[in-house]
């Protein structure tokens, strides 16, 4: 009786992982589809000329009504904006992915170092080649705060801040046991994602549209991976502390 109450236990168990796991799949097909699909209907009202009222309100708002060139709030708050935006640099970007990379191969996981370089990698890719598709002009309301040197849409700060952000916080997430730390890793990858698009357009370097589609097309990637994570390590090829 003990054995077959003992079996029973276990068929439970990896039916109800097994259930959770098609969720999280779930989950993430949908959250890749929803990113693709906003990405796509951004572009479209973006290539139509709907956006413009909305982005110049946005930008404009955040502007001394009495002197456009004058951003909102104190010298201090402006400097800290900048600071701010260069945590989606292609520096920082670089610096924090080789960091990264580098530890993930001292601790030999190899498999799991290779998959964050392609994401990054991958991403910076994406980015730059729908940048040069859409060749949208930065906006001319006010001087920028930044220098910026690429088209306009979509945003690469944004999307690469959403790539590398949401990839090492999901990654981060695998390295530890308790609930807190998984939250506060995935809050505060997507706090600093959401602080760096905003800095683009108080900046005034970015129409809020560029910011709205590098979230969208970066969280897309980002969860694309984290799925190719999964499949990968249900295949054993990648480590089994990363990518669920």
């Amino acid at each position: 009786m003990n054995t077959y109450l003992n079996h029973g236990a276990v068929l439970f168990r990896r039916s109800i992982a097994l259930a959770r796991a098609e969720i999280v799949t779930l989950a993430i097909l949908l959250g890749i589809a929803g990113g693709a699909w906003g990405f796509l209907e951004l572009a479209g009202e973006v290539g139509e000329g709907s956006t413009e009222a909305f982005d110049r309100a946005v930008i404009l708002a955040l502007r001394n009504p009495a002197d456009p060139t004058d951003p909102l709030g104190p010298l201090w708050f402006e400097e800290m904006m900048r600071d701010i935006t260069a945590l989606g640099s292609n520096f920082f970007i670089t610096l924090a992915t080789l960091s990264v990379v580098i530890y993930l191969l001292m601790i030999r996981k190899k498999h799991a170092a290779l998959l964050v370089f392609v994401a990054v990698v991958g991403g910076t890719m994406l980015s730059y080649g729908l940048k040069l598709f859409f060749e949208r002009s930065r906006p001319d309301l006010v001087p920028h705060g930044a220098e910026v040197y690429t088209a306009s849409f979509p945003s690469g700060h944004a999307t690469l801040a959403a790539v590398t952000f949401l990839t090492l916080g999901i990654l981060l997430t695998r390295l530890q046991v308790g609930r807190r730390v998984k939250a506060f890793f995935l809050g505060m990858s997507v706090l600093l994602t959401l602080l760096v698009g905003v800095s683009r357009v108080y900046l005034g370097v970015h129409w809020p549209t560029d910011v709205l589609a590098g979230w969208a097309i970066g969280s897309a990637w980002a969860m694309f991976i984290w799925l190719a994570a999964l499949w990968l390590q249900r295949r054993g090829q990648v480590e089994g502390d990363v990518g669920a």
